[in-house]
């Protein structure tokens, strides 16, 4: 039985790469990416972590691949959506995109991106974002994954909600909804 998001703009096999240096939260959001497509969409979802040697600064990435249909295959292999948080893990993990692949990248953090026709790059200051809006700036990954979901429909937004308040600590569940709802309204800047 195929299960299909109404909303959802991404049908059937959905692939997503997320990149940053370790103790930015890209493996946490790819995470909470994954938990909301299983347990609040009924969907298929594997998410595949790779760590650098260094607890917090190496190069990190989380690969993603939500399906309507049982995923045989869990590697992802052509990568529709690709985030990156800094330049070096752009550098080591942009291989295997998707020729028409979606790029988003923060901004002042992976300044150099190649040129590609077929490609929408999306550049945004997440890390800047919140530190100086939100006052902290471990929200970053929180406002990123809001502006994937709100770019791809990959997830409805309740759906990221409920997964992000199972992760996240009591105490700060307010913060990162605020967070979330930023990620909202810049993806909605991003595209106008």
């Amino acid at each position: 039985m195929t299960i299909q998001n109404p909303k959802s703009k991404i049908q059937n096999r959905f692939e997503a790469r997320l990149s940053g240096e370790g103790g930015q939260g890209v493996v946490m959001g790819g995470a909470i990416l994954a938990e909301a497509a299983i347990l609040h969409e009924g969907r298929y979802a594997i998410q595949s972590p790779m760590y650098g040697s260094r607890v917090r600064g190496g190069p990190t990435k989380v690969d993603i691949i939500i399906s309507d249909e049982e995923i045989v295959y869990p590697r992802a292999t052509t990568i529709s959506f690709f985030l990156s948080l800094a330049q070096t893990a752009f550098n080591k993990f942009s291989a295997d995109l998707a020729d028409d692949a979606i790029i988003l990248v923060d901004k002042y953090l992976v300044p150099n991106v190649p040129h590609n026709n077929n490609r929408k790059v999306y550049r945004y200051p997440f890390v800047e974002t919140a530190k100086s809006e939100m006052g902290n700036v471990v929200l970053s990954n929180i406002i990123a994954i809001a502006v994937v979901v709100e770019l791809t429909g990959v997830v409805s937004h309740e759906a990221l909600w409920q997964a992000i308040q199972a992760r996240v600590p009591k105490k700060y569940i307010d913060l990162n909804k605020q967070a979330m709802e930023r990620g909202f309204e810049i993806a909605a800047e991003l595209t106008k």
